[in-house]
């Protein structure tokens, strides 16, 4: 029932093994008992399936469906991560503090199912039980995050907390003393805090934590489910299939395979170490530097974030914020997408050029129409999905049919290869159905772990939200955004880049999103008149930088451990190769476009000129294109690509002229030194 590798290939290259990638959750399991493993792999497989039971056989209400995944995922966390790291055994003081979290995690979930409609009529009178395990939650909350997601993210939502008691009517008037005029105000009780972060829709149980309890964790499940079936190697061995015969192939393949297992993985970090553990040896092999493969496999690993049809869970928020129908965010990011991958090709290619690579003989590289033979049935869930989003059937449903349709693929070809590739026996139908069997319950398992740090992440900024709502920060950190930028669009998106990679430092790329939206997406809307989607996603591209971006690029660290390179000297290619993620959102603002469409021949000039301006700053970065550019080419390339951005047409057009004047330079310098060298 799973794709099979050796089937696809030649000759003997080098494997995908998943038992080789660094994982946190492995190296936590190696220290736990055996009856622990067993009750994770219970309560996993039972999140699940209550998942799969409300996506696609019966709804539950909001308030049930939250607070009973909440509760699930910090058993899991806690069960997962021990209270003192996961290279130490518990001990008995880490039991007696497990258990103390893990009663905390049952009550944080079940109490309000269990008294909701007593809740609901009390209706802001509560009782000092309802405040006790509000608390309760809320540090429950807190010390899953330290343990799952990190210590960055607690100290936020410790901070948040802090500052919403701060202030002359609050829990800490003292505190609030030390607030700056700007950031003032009248502070809360611990009742109102409670009531507002636990007992309410705008806290913890709010919209982040219900997209990560819908949406998000249908498709990490469908993901989990493509990974047991082995979808992973068959887009790695689609795209060498592809590209590994040209010039730095294992490089190009290393950007189209990321693009796909982004449909499988919610994390650049993942895509880095299960693309990057095949791709970044092969990259070494031909020639690329350790710190250039590391940064070359971090950049595209990005770049499987906001590749279509599934962007993690940030466009599932950006649809829930803007009240726009998901399957229209894929369709307006397709075009965004592309250019980035195209910048972070092209890039690729130049430096294979200029250092004379050449691609993999045919003989190491897999054959499409074995490739195709062995895992066409990949293919089929995505159409499936894609189909069912453009009918507008709900993210959650689609999601669930998608994961039937894994199933149902998976067996079939089991089933297949039961009846033709050998004798039909009863040994071999048992073998194969336990197969399928296992598999299932392995799927089932795997998304649930892997949803744990993104919905903990949610929940935490769910108490950010919350607390920005009660105390009215986010319209003061537009009014502080407006005055430090003194009204200039460019300084205030530069502003919004610097907090996005200060909140990257200890925040997941998730809920960086969430924190930047509430607090800058007001002020960019309102303020500086960018409309609203693509406010959205200006910020949802700007908190992936922190996966790319010295001094702190989690991706390209992982990279680094990969290649085998110094973190610090990966992270800077890993920088200059992801430059698209700071353009692009730059020329979506300017030329709107290229998301809301318009008349033919305005959409067309601005795909051109966007395509242009970034294959002009490539060549200038690198200091080649199709031969070697001289200074002077290079230096007027640079004030040429930013007349692209300018919202003047006249001055776009110089701008464009210039670059193309330059290019044809170069290609006809190129042709000269083939001509000559012949």
């Amino acid at each position: 029932m799973t794709y099979t590798p050796d089937s696809a290939t030649k000759t003997v290259s080098p494997k995908f093994d998943e038992t080789a990638i660094p994982s946190n959750l492995r190296s936590a399991d190696r220290m736990q008992p055996r009856p622990v493993l067993w009750l994770i792999t219970v309560v996993a497989i039972s999140l699940s399936l209550f998942q799969l039971y409300t996506a696609g056989i019966k709804p539950l209400g909001l308030f049930y469906q939250r607070t009973a995944h909440l509760g699930f995922v910090l058993f899991l966390a806690f069960l997962i991560f021990p209270a003192f790291g996961q290279s130490r055994s518990r001990g008995a003081l880490g039991w007696i503090i497990d258990a103390v979290c893990l009663t905390a995690a049952f009550l944080s979930g079940f109490y309000i199912i269990w008294y909701l409609d007593d809740i609901i009529a009390r209706a802001g009178w509560w009782t000092p039980m309802d405040i006790t395990v509000g608390i309760i939650c809320i540090l429950a909350v807190l010390e899953a995050s330290r343990r799952a997601v990190g210590l960055g993210m607690t100290i936020i939502g410790t901070v948040a907390i802090l500052y919403a008691l701060a202030g002359p009517r609050g829990a800490l008037p003292g505190l609030g003393e030390w607030m700056p005029g700007v950031l003032s105000h009248r502070g809360a009780s611990v009742d109102r805090l409670v009531g507002q972060l636990y007992l309410g829709q705008e806290g913890i149980f709010g919209l982040p934590l219900g997209v990560a309890a819908t949406f998000v964790f249908m498709f990490v499940l469908f993901g989990a489910f493509l990974e047991k079936t082995g979808a992973g190697k068959f887009f790695i061995d689609l795209a060498f299939a592809a590209t590994g015969r040209k010039p730095g192939g294992p490089a190009k393949a290393a950007v189209i395979a990321s693009a796909g297992m982004g449909s499988i993985s919610g994390s650049a970090i993942a895509n880095v170490v299960t693309t990057g553990a095949f791709t970044i040896p092969l990259m070494k092999r031909l020639g690329y530097k350790p710190k250039q493969a590391g940064g070359i496999e971090a950049a595209a690993s990005t770049g499987g974030q906001i590749t279509p049809p599934l962007m993690g869970a940030g466009a599932f928020l950006i649809s829930e914020y803007t009240q726009v129908p998901y399957i229209e965010i894929v369709l307006v990011s397709i075009f965004p997408a592309i250019l980035y991958l195209g910048t972070v090709y092209l890039f690729v290619h130049i430096v294979a050029m200029k250092q004379n690579m050449r691609g993999m003989s045919p003989a190491e590289l897999p054959i499409v129409r074995n490739v195709l033979k062995a895992g066409w049935q990949f293919i089929v869930p995505l159409v499936l999905l894609v189909w069912l989003l453009v009918n507008n059937i709900s993210p959650m449903r689609v999601g669930f049919w998608a994961i039937m349709a894994v199933i149902g693929v998976a067996g079939l070809r089991g089933l297949w290869a039961v009846v033709f590739d050998g004798p039909l026996t009863g040994a071999r139908v048992q073998a194969s159905v336990m197969r399928g069997v296992r598999m299932i319950f392995e799927s089932l398992e795997l998304g649930a772990r892997n949803a744990v740090a993104v919905s903990i992440a949610c929940a935490v900024a769910g108490i950010i939200v919350g607390v920005v709502g009660l105390t009215g920060l986010g319209l003061k950190f537009s009014s502080m955004m407006v005055s430090l930028s003194g009204g200039n669009i460019v300084a205030a998106l530069a502003l919004v880049l610097i907090a996005s990679l200060i909140l990257g430092l200890g925040l997941p790329v998730t809920a960086s999103y969430i924190v930047l939206i509430v607090l800058v997406g007001p002020a960019l809307h309102n303020e500086f008149g960018i409309p609203l989607l693509i406010a959205h996603l200006v910020v949802f591209w700007y908190s992936q930088d922190s996966n790319v971006t010295p001094p702190v690029a989690l991706a390209a660290f992982a990279g680094a451990a990969v290649a085998g390179s110094k973190p610090m000297e990966t992270s800077v290619q890993a920088w200059k190769f992801a430059k698209g993620l700071y353009l692009i959102p730059l020329f979506m603002v300017f030329n709107p476009e290229i998301i809301y469409g318009g008349p033919l021949p305005h959409v067309l000039w601005t795909g051109f000129t966007a395509i242009l301006g970034l294959a002009a700053f490539a060549a200038a970065i690198e200091g080649y294109l199709f031969t070697w550019m001289d200074k002077l080419s290079r230096l007027l390339a640079l004030p040429a690509v930013a007349a692209l951005f300018w919202p003047d047409f006249r001055i776009e057009v110089a701008g464009a002229g210039v670059l193309l004047v330059l290019l044809a330079i170069n290609w006809l310098n190129a042709r000269e030194q083939r001509r000559a060298a012949s």
